[in-house]
């Protein structure tokens, strides 16, 4: 496999216009990008939903004219493993104690203890440069299996619970100053100005009623989030208008297909039965390939790849058949389009710059994010209005 077979301009994060570029395969010309902070990288941490939802809190901060902001996205992990450890204490050891979750957890976490910056919080008290939650999350869920098992929660318990993470995490602070003014965890997020109610998750499923909300049935759905759920053109279009008003957007998806190509910085949703509109393909070898080897060959073509036509059905299929998970939070931060006027969704990942060569960022095909996407979240007034009044938002 060529390992430039498929690229794209490299993008830059606090760009809101980038030029056509041509690559090997691929020429993405920027049609909008919004202002965001740079990429982090959650390491070995199974903590995307909150390095998404925080740079999306943090885009949201440079969109209010708050400045640029860098906040400690582990302040925010302490407290939700605190909550799923109460909430699985409380369902007889069936709760969900797992290091993922969704944006929700994000708020939650944020109403109760307020937020810190990375200065003050880094999350890392141990022997690594990066994040490593493997060890944590073992030893947190062999305490968690002896308090059900005890059936009580004594004072001792509680103890080697704050114990085990300021072990692991550091102690949290009770006061810090930033910019030369002194704060609590709880003040600091009071000045951000940042209110849980603006924001809606929207969704697209055909097996509950469109234009209200449902509990979407996924595992780390543990708090029990309500989303509105919009006809599949409906759910784009509202993605569509916030990245080109000003917004930016959370996105929850699949990333476990082979489409999926984070190294080569671009996700795409192939159509492996139009092999033939390739004349220069070798039909004959391609009919005798398995579906995974086909997809294989699509990352060594020199052009773009003709892409599954999804529609409701089609989705919902990939969501009942478990081929459509909830596998990763990353945030949408504008739209491109390749040399043929596909639309693709220029993606912000938490994977650090260096797995791949365009400054930890993708380029995620429309037809992919239609079949891949579990849910998105925006600012309500991302929204049209003609939407807003359709849901019953003020």
């Amino acid at each position: 496999m060529k390992t430039r077979a498929i690229t794209f301009a490299v993008l830059l994060a606090a760009s809101a216009s980038l030029g056509a570029q041509q690559t090997d395969g691929y020429q993405f010309t920027t049609v909008v990008n919004q202002k965001v902070t740079p990429v982090k990288n959650q390491a070995a941490s199974g903590t995307c939903w909150c390095f998404a939802t925080t740079s999306f809190i943090e885009a949201e901060l440079l969109r209010m004219g708050k400045g640029e902001y860098d906040l400690s996205e582990m302040f925010i992990v302490r407290q939700k493993y605190m909550n799923q450890l109460d909430d699985n204490y409380l369902r007889h050891g069936r709760g969900n104690i797992g290091q993922g979750s969704i944006s929700p957890s994000w708020f939650t976490a944020f109403n109760q203890v307020g937020i810190v910056p990375e200065e003050v919080y880094s999350g890392i008290n141990y022997d690594s440069k990066t994040h490593n939650h493997t060890e944590l999350e073992s030893y947190m869920a062999a305490i968690a299996g002896q308090a059900v098992k005890l059936r009580k929660r004594s004072p001792e318990y509680k103890e080697l619970i704050n114990s085990l993470f300021d072990i692991y995490m550091g102690k949290l602070p009770e006061t810090f100053v930033y910019k030369g003014k002194e704060y609590t965890p709880k003040s600091f997020a009071e000045s951000l100005g940042i209110d849980e109610n603006n924001y809606v998750m929207i969704t697209s499923f055909t097996h509950k009623p469109y234009y209200q909300t449902f509990e979407l049935e996924i595992p780390d759905n543990w708090e029990h989030a309500q989303m509105y759920n919009l006809p599949l053109d409906e759910m784009m279009a509202a993605a569509d208008h916030a990245l080109q008003n000003g917004y930016t957007v959370v996105w929850d998806g699949d990333v476990s297909e082979k489409g999926f190509a984070y190294t080569h910085g671009v996700a795409i949703n192939p159509e492996v039965e139009k092999a033939d509109d390739y004349k220069d393909t070798d039909f004959a070898r391609w009919q005798k390939m398995d579906e995974k080897d086909r997809l294989a060959e699509v990352f060594k073509f020199e052009r773009p790849y003709p892409e599954v036509n999804v529609t409701p059905e089609v989705r919902q299929e990939g969501y009942e058949s478990f081929t459509t998970t909830d596998d990763h939070l990353m945030h949408l931060t504008g739209i491109a389009k390749d040399q043929n006027g596909t639309k693709y969704y220029i993606t912000k990942n938490s994977w650090g710059t260096e797995r791949n060569d365009f400054g930890g960022y993708l380029n995620m095909s429309e037809s992919f994010v239609r079949a891949k996407t579990i849910f998105i979240m925006m600012h309500k007034d991302a929204l049209t209005k003609e939407m807003k009044k359709k849901l019953g938002i003020q």
